[in-house]
Formats: structure tokens, C-alpha cells, sequence
């Protein structure tokens, strides 16, 4: 038999399945092939893009009028904007010449204004635009002022309306940048901030966090060594690419002497306790009283018997002197209440004494003047600027002469047991630790390939 002619419908059934919803799926499956074939034989083909027909177009078009348009020119008021920077030891009379700017009524108004005086105390290096006419008078001015002893940075815009002029200002909206640097010490810690071998200097702010930041741990007077380095993340805040400030240290890597003290910030998002610093383990670094109320001096005197300068009397000197220049900032060591401010004459001069929890106290004395706004019973912070360096009382040169007190009696400051303050908790610390893990990871980036880190 000819196997071609045995196709019977029971072989078609067994061919598209055993049961009766496979042969359902099946015979779906094979029309929904032949359509697309059939649908793929019949469609068209695209035309050939070289077979369309082509059609050119001519239109006469009008020229402008040129000289229309030079003569409004020529009518309308030229306006000029120029941009210039602040020079040390300008006036404002140069510095509104550099400007472009010819104009006796806009001198006067910045110098009289309320608002516009604060163009006067821009630094050097700052920023200053404005928009003049032909003749050299003000259309408007426009330049970012930094609040002393504050982070508030704000705008100041001098616009001139009909023959006067109106200062307004508002706070400037700044984008904020993380930077990160690495140093060397060859002499001194200002010298390396101020060198640049990655292209970058230090702001000043930024070497004073910080000394600030590890004075407990360093005596930046006599402990630093040729060969210390140390690593630093911090933020800046810009607006229209130019720097208006430097804002807080982020996170710290000091090596001293073999040693290395690292430091980062944190501030818990979930709390109302403002932030602080803390090692990479999560222990606070904050301790109870600072090594130094100056940043930077020397001791001229310590806690021991001595010949009084002025007496010529063998007596105890029952605190520590620090030389240093008049004026120099004088910081609280530790948080407390101001319990005495003004002069004694007891031959201490200005002096300040501080009240710390339970039975601490520490004194500073020969203060040539105090920070603005202290008054007994106020609140004062650890780091806090409470006076400034002076000779007054029986003093027979600048220095600070600093008193650690246990129940009102006098103790050597220099071997005060400090402790730290309470670690985080167990909450607080699993979000600082994605903090710290990032730091750790651009202090890595920044240290030189194969280097260990010291330890600590």
C-alpha cells in the first residue's frame, strides 16, 4: 500500500495530539502560521526612494533692513556689565572704577545705606558685577556677603530706580561640594595647608577645625614632626562656580609621630541632638576639657613654685601661662556657665571663671577684653570664644594665665584625666556606620598605594 494514499483523519488527529485540548493548541498554532505566511506574500514592497519625483521650489525672499535696524541702534542706551574682583586694600571709589562706574549718587547711596554698605566688607578675592550705561551711571550691582562669626552667606542688589536707588538682599542659595585632600608636614601645620601639591589650598577655616579637632589628642605647639601627614574631607559651598565658603571638616586622619587619630562627623537625621565627632568605632572624641584654651602659644609658665615677677615672692603659681600675642581668641575648655566675668583686683585683671558639672571649674585671667554679649549665668559651649589675650591686672607681658579648679582649689591642667562623653546607641550607631564606611572608603582613595595604616 502506498503510505502516501493512508492518511486517514485518525492519523491527523494523532499527529496534532493525544487529547483533545492539545489538538485545540495545535491546530490554533498552524492557522495562526499560514495567515502570517499569506500576509507576508501579499504586502507590498517599499518604493524605491530614487523613483519619487522630485519638485524644485523658488521663492523670493526680503532682505532686513539694515540700515533700519543700526539706526534704532544707535538711538537706543548702550548697557555694559562688567565683573570684577576685590583687591586688597581697595576702596570702594576703586573698586566702583574698575567697574565702570562714573556715578557721585551711587557712591553716596553704598556708603549711607543700611544694605548697601555691606559691598564695603567684601575680602579680597570676592566677586562683585554690575550693569553701567554708556555714561558711567549704575543700572545695578550685585555682589555675595559672608556674615562674620556666622555660616549665613547672602545676596546684596543695588538697583536703580528712576534718580535713586534701592539695596535689597537674600540669602544666597548655595550649592554645597565635598572636597578631599591629603598633606604632608614639613615644618609647620600652616605651611602644609598653605602648599598645593594636588593644585589646592587649605582654607583657613579649615586648618583651624583642624587643630580644633584633635587638640586633645595633639599638642600642635611642640608634638608635630617632620614626616606627620594627615587626610582631611570637607565641605565647600559655591554659587555660580565661584567659592563663597568653606563649611565643616566631614571626617580627619591625623598621623603624629607614628600614631594616627582619625575623627568623623556625624549628626544623628533621627534626633535633635546637634552632631559632634567621633572615632571610626563610634566612640565620641569630644572630651571633658580641651589640653589648650589657645590655639596656638606656647607655655611660658607652669604649675609649680616660681619667683612671682612682680613680688619677687617664692610662692606657688597655681596655674599655667600661655604667651601669646594681644588679641590672640581665648576658648572655653570645656561646656559650662560663665560664673564671674569682669575685672577683679585681685591682681588677675579681666577674667572669666566657668562653671563645669559637679565640682569643676577653670579660670581665665589678664584678658585684654571679652568676646561680645557675655554676662554671668550664660551658657557657653567647649571650642566657644569667650575673650581675647591682653596684660591687664598684675601682668608684665600678653599671655593667658588659665586655672583648672576641683572644689575651688587649683589643680595642674596639664594632668587633668579627661574622659569622652557617652557612646551612641545601638540605633545610632548602625546610621553612623554608613557615614563611617564612606569616609574610611575616601580616606583609602586618598592615602598613597600600599600604605598601612598606622595604628591606633
Amino acid at each position: 500500500m502506498n503510505p502516501t494514499k493512508s492518511f486517514t483523519s485518525s492519523r491527523l488527529y494523532t499527529l496534532l495530539g493525544a487529547t483533545r485540548k492539545a489538538r485545540i493548541v495545535s491546530a490554533s498554532a498552524l492557522l495562526l502560521a499560514v495567515c502570517a505566511f499569506g500576509a507576508a506574500g501579499v504586502a507590498p514592497l517599499a518604493p524605491d526612494a530614487a523613483d519619487l519625483p522630485v519638485k524644485s521650489v523658488a521663492q523670493d525672499l526680503e532682505l532686513p533692513n539694515l540700515s533700519a535696524q543700526i539706526s534704532a541702534l544707535e538711538h537706543d542706551e548702550q548697557k555694559f556689565v562688567h565683573e570684577e574682583k576685590v583687591r586688597a586694600g581697595d576702596t570702594l571709589a576703586a573698586l566702583l572704577t574698575r567697574l565702570g562706574i562714573d556715578d557721585p549718587a551711587a557712591n553716596t547711596f553704598i556708603k549711607t545705606d543700611k544694605i548697601a554698605r555691606g559691598v564695603m566688607m567684601l575680602k579680597s578675592g570676592k566677586r562683585v558685577q554690575a550693569q553701567t550705561s554708556e555714561d558711567g551711571h549704575l543700572q545695578w550691582l550685585r555682589a555675595t556677603v559672608i556674615v562674620d562669626g556666622q555660616d549665613a552667606v547672602k545676596n546684596i542688589m543695588i538697583t536703580r530706580k528712576g534718580d535713586a536707588f534701592v539695596a535689597t538682599e537674600v540669602a544666597a542659595q548655595l550649592e554645597r561640594r565635598v572636597e578631599m585632600h591629603a598633606r604632608e608636614i614639613t615644618s609647620t601645620l600652616f605651611a602644609a595647608t598653605d602648599s598645593s601639591p594636588d593644585g589646592t589650598r587649605l582654607p583657613d577655616t579649615i586648618s583651624a577645625q583642624i587643630v580644633e579637632m584633635f587638640s586633645t589628642s595633639i599638642d600642635f605647639r611642640g608634638d608635630l614632626k617632620r614626616g606627620d601627614h594627615f587626610n582631611v574631607v570637607y565641605e565647600t559651598f559655591w554659587q555660580d562656580g565661584e567659592l563663597v565658603r568653606a563649611g565643616r571638616i566631614l571626617a580627619g586622619e591625623f598621623t603624629n609621630r607614628g600614631v594616627t587619630h582619625q575623627s568623623v562627623w556625624f549628626q544623628d537625621p533621627a534626633s535633635k541632638q546637634g552632631g559632634g565627632y567621633y572615632s571610626f568605632d563610634g566612640k565620641s572624641l569630644k572630651k571633658a576639657f580641651l589640653k589648650s584654651p589657645l590655639e596656638f602659644s606656647r607655655i611660658s609658665s607652669g604649675f609649680s613654685m616660681r619667683v612671682h615677677p612682680i613680688s619677687g615672692n617664692w610662692k606657688q603659681h597655681k596655674g599655667v601661662d600661655f604667651a601669646a600675642a594681644t588679641g590672640t581668641p581665648i576658648r572655653a575648655s570645656g561646656d559650662g556657665v560663665i560664673d564671674t566675668v569682669g575685672m577683679q583686683s585681685n591682681g588677675y585683671g579681666n577674667m572669666i571663671v566657668l562653671k563645669h558639672w559637679a565640682n569643676y571649674s577653670t579660670a581665665y585671667a589678664h584678658m585684654s577684653r571679652f568676646a561680645a554679649g557675655l554676662k554671668k549665668g550664660m551658657k557657653v559651649s567647649q571650642g566657644d570664644i569667650i575673650g581675647y589675650v591682653g596684660t591687664t591686672g598684675w601682668s608684665t607681658g600678653a599671655h593667658l594665665h588659665y586655672e583648672f579648679r576641683v572644689n575651688n582649689e587649683a589643680k595642674d591642667p596639664m594632668s587633668v584625666n579627661v574622659q569622652a562623653q557617652a557612646p551612641l546607641t545601638s540605633a545610632e550607631l548602625n546610621r553612623f556606620r554608613l557615614v563611617s564606611a564612606d569616609m574610611m572608603h575616601r580616606f583609602t582613595l586618598l592615602r598613597p598605594a600600599g600604605t598601612a595604616l598606622a595604628s591606633r
